[in-house]
């Protein structure tokens, strides 16, 4: 398959999950591959995203555990927490989970390269590293994203975003935090749960723009419920230092809250600042996101993007879906666009959302009438603990056929529930399916096929209740 004439037959810039996986399996059928990563191996996913992130998650929920314990005859007694502890075991895993990034390349025989690389023109790369350039007949564009720093905000400069809350030297006592998305809630969620006072302050009046309304909801009173503070429709307007070497964070509204660390989550921007983009002829959009067509082609002929850089899904198994479908176009001779349609995520709270498919909102919209079958119930461990903590379940079914076009559950390993729910979906199982099938009793998820009557419908835009 080699190419004459160039360094590369393709060369791939960025080795996050998606790019590692495009240039594995395209050095595995015995291309000339190439990939450079200018921080390290494993990208935003591995090393400063998820997998940090869900083992923050799991420290931060063991404060209820033993507060639980004791509702079930154990006494644990006096409980402390060691931050320093936490981070040494979390960069433990980072740096064995970037090891085997790097050994699968070299198995595959890719070579593996160090340092920001830049488009220097169609087919061409300079490596900034050695100031060199090389040649590829194809280039992939797997760069990522970075948190919005949001630049134009009065003493930014103080604050802290996802990437430096991983390596924090102390528990801050105190921390407010802007942000309504996932990543917002999720460290909302993690720093509570260590010990930390939070105020989560967001532009909305509500958590989680997108995600289903009912369940948006219910996370948001249990978060209140809990103790943390949630200001909504509110921002930064300054970020300063106070005297005491704390920070004072003035509020739009003209609150002051003083405070150990401040923390922006506003969202992410893909990584193609200075990237050379405009050398290579490769269009981005009005959010700096490069532009693909179905099967991740740019407007370069020869250069290809996938990822966070995109604006697609900004999911890493969405990013790693997409590099084999280009390996698959690219190499193998099977045309493959990603398919997007129904993609199951969750966002690691407390308790955990998982949602796969379409919400209320827009099931209508796009199929017009419409059953929802609800419910909300306190867990049986709760039924124990006391805690008024509850599980809210929503499928949304169309009306004709009986099809389910949505499912989403708030509560206890929600995310392990959306994985198996998106199959489900993804295989336009109806509702007669669901109630077809045996409950596992007892666990919360029976609920999901006892639901035998809908809750309410949606006819000709009206509700009508059951």
């Amino acid at each position: 398959m080699a190419s004459s004439g160039y360094d590369y037959d393709f060369f791939v810039i960025g080795g996050g999950s998606g790019g590692v996986r495009a240039a594995r399996r395209a050095a595995a059928l015995g291309l000339r591959v190439g990939i450079t990563e200018e921080y390290r191996y494993g990208g935003t996913c591995v090393i400063r995203g998820c997998v940090p992130k869900k083992i923050m998650v799991y420290a931060s929920r063991f404060s209820e555990e033993f507060e639980d314990a004791h509702a079930f005859g154990w006494s644990v007694g006096d409980t402390s927490f060691d931050w320093s502890r936490l981070i040494e075991a979390k960069d433990k895993e980072i740096a064995r989970l970037e090891g085997l990034y790097r050994a699968n390349l070299a198995r595959a025989g890719t070579q593996i390269l160090e340092g920001r690389a830049v488009l220097e023109g169609p087919n061409q790369v300079r490596l900034l590293a050695d100031d060199r350039v090389v040649t590829a007949e194809r280039i992939l564009l797997a760069v990522g994203g970075s948190a919005d720093s949001v630049a134009a905000l009065p003493g930014a400069e103080y604050c802290i975003t996802s990437n430096e809350a991983f390596h924090l030297k102390a528990l801050p006592r105190e921390i407010a935090i802007l942000g309504g998305g996932y990543i917002a809630v999720e460290f909302a969620n993690i720093f509570h749960g260590l010990g930390s006072k939070v105020t989560l302050v967001l532009r909305g009046d509500r958590l989680l723009k997108g995600f289903e309304e009912d369940l948006r909801d219910e996370l948001q009173a249990q978060m209140i419920a809990k103790g943390i503070e949630i200001r909504t429709g509110e921002s930064f307007a300054d970020v300063a230092m106070a005297r005491d070497g704390r920070m004072a964070v003035t509020l739009k509204g003209g609150d002051r809250l003083v405070v150990d660390q401040a923390m922006l989550a506003v969202g992410r921007k893909p990584n193609t600042i200075d990237l050379g983009c405009e050398r290579a002829g490769v269009e981005l959009d009005e959010k700096g996101s490069v532009r693909v067509d179905d099967y991740s082609r740019t407007t370069s002929p020869g250069i290809y993007a996938i990822g966070d850089c995109t604006d697609r899904l900004q999911l890493t198994p969405v990013a790693i879906h997409e590099a084999m479908c280009l390996v698959d176009t690219l190499f193998l001779d099977r045309p493959t666009k990603p398919d997007l349609d129904f993609v199951p995520t969750a966002v690691f709270s407390q308790p955990e959302l998982g949602t796969v498919g379409l919400t209320e909102a827009e099931a209508v919209r796009r199929f017009g009438d419409i059953d929802i079958f609800r419910a909300r119930f306190k867990p049986l461990k709760h039924t124990v603990t006391g805690r008024e903590e509850r599980t809210l379940m929503k499928l949304v079914v169309a009306a004709d056929g009986g099809r389910v076009l949505g499912a989403h559950v708030l509560g206890g390993d929600a995310g392990e529930l959306a994985q198996i729910l998106g199959i489900c979906v993804k295989a336009e199982l109806t509702k007669d399916a669901f109630d077809r099938t045996m409950a596992v009793h007892p666990t919360a998820a029976e609920e999901l096929v006892t639901l035998y009557d809908p809750s309410y419908r949606i006819r000709g835009g009206q509700r009508i209740e059951s």
